[in-house]
């Protein structure tokens, strides 16, 4: 089944394709391993997890490991609550031999199409046939760069947060960190654990959330507010969130007029998970400053109309999925940046799923654990009819 397929060869009817192998496509591929079924999973680079690989060295995960494993393997008993980076890679490598993956490597996916009842895809050297598909290409597949009047002049080193390793260049410089998601705040931090002079531009309103809350990881407390309406669950944790993060309007941050888990609902965006940025803040040791307005030749000037020097900016502005780049000639499943319309159920076309697209408040990890599962099963029922 891992070799080259024409379009005019019988195909066993339960065969499936997943493209990508981080956390999304070893689960599903798991998933459908547990099940007796035919996979094969294609990666464009030459390793499983790649993401990971390219993160920042200092990152270690935000939700805790008791509800981020993948289906059917826990993490193992001597990794700390939150894993690293380096332990996320070697789970994720030891998942995929444990249960005997073998990705088909450096296949960069070019063309998605529909085809005879099932899916054609293909490679810059290949081309597959399917009857199911599954994308799990992940949420950090194309950097979201954007650009400033007067950027091409400035002088310092301008870099998206995926070319960030760690603080060590940067000592002693004055770094402008721009975003305040989860990157943005861990990696001010780890500046400033570097010895350079971090401040973060934070353009808009924002929600900060502990990590944990009286010794229980916050994840955990999410899932277990899961089933109460995000408004109602918002309004019964302020007070608390209020008691433990204090009033941060005095440090330059606004907080949004509706709570962490409205947010999450309404725009698909996770608030800052603090894992210590906020208490270097409110010490003075990071600065927060507004939206940026331009560059110059050595300064920044802010929406504020005040300016400041810095030797470089790091752009922690996220990413997109950006599915559409491949499959350009299939509608109705993404929208117009390309993120998928759904995540762990049949998509709007048949044979077609998503997986690790979804933005909850219950962890991505998990969701990709239920998610997989779901995915396995509905093809399991199709195979089961063929």
């Amino acid at each position: 089944m891992a070799s080259e397929i024409s379009s005019h060869q019988d195909v066993d009817p339960r065969f499936t394709i997943i493209i990508g192998a981080g956390p999304a496509g070893l689960a599903v591929g798991a998933c459908l391993k547990q099940a007796g079924i035919p996979c094969l999973i294609l990666e464009q680079t030459d390793k499983v997890g790649s993401a990971w690989h390219r993160h920042y060295d200092r990152l270690h995960l935000h939700t805790d490991k008791a509800h981020s494993a993948l289906p059917f393997v826990p993490f193992p008993k001597d990794y700390p609550r939150y894993p690293s980076r380096l332990q996320m890679i070697n789970y994720l490598e030891a998942y995929a031999r444990q249960w005997q993956l073998e990705p088909r490597f450096g296949q960069q996916v070019s063309a998605v199409r529909p085809v005879d009842g099932g899916w054609a895809v293909e490679t810059q050297d290949a081309h597959y046939q399917a009857r199911q598909l599954v994308i799990a290409t992940g949420y950090t597949r194309e950097p979201c760069l954007p650009t400033w009047p007067g950027q091409n002049s400035f002088r310092g080193a301008v870099l998206h947060s995926s070319q960030y390793r760690n603080g060590e260049p940067f000592k002693q410089q004055r770094v402008l960190v721009v975003g305040f998601g989860n990157s943005g705040g861990e990696i001010a931090l780890d500046l400033w654990e570097h010895g350079a002079q971090p401040s973060l531009a934070v353009r808009s309103p924002v929600n900060v959330i502990p990590r944990e809350l009286f010794g229980m990881p916050i994840l955990a407390i999410s899932i277990l507010q899961s089933k109460l309406p995000p408004r109602l669950a918002d309004a019964l944790n302020a007070p608390i969130l209020r008691a433990v993060m204090g009033d941060l309007t005095q440090y330059g941050l606004r907080p949004l007029p509706w709570g962490p888990l409205t947010q999450i609902q309404r725009s698909a965006r996770i608030p800052l998970i603090d894992v210590g940025t906020i208490q270097l803040i409110k010490r003075g040791q990071i600065t927060v400053r507004p939206g940026i307005e331009k560059f110059t030749e050595d300064e920044v000037i802010f929406t504020d109309g005040q300016s400041s020097q810095f030797q470089a900016v790091i752009l922690a502005t996220g990413y997109r999925p950006r599915v559409n780049t491949f499959l350009a000639g299939v509608k109705g499943v993404y929208d117009e940046e390309g993120t998928p319309l759904s995540s762990g159920d049949e998509s709007s076309i048949p044979g077609l799923y998503f997986c690790g697209y979804s933005v909850a408040s219950t962890g991505m990890l998990r969701e990709i654990n239920l998610e997989a599962r779901r995915i396995s099963a509905a093809i399991a029922r199709k195979s089961a009819g063929v």
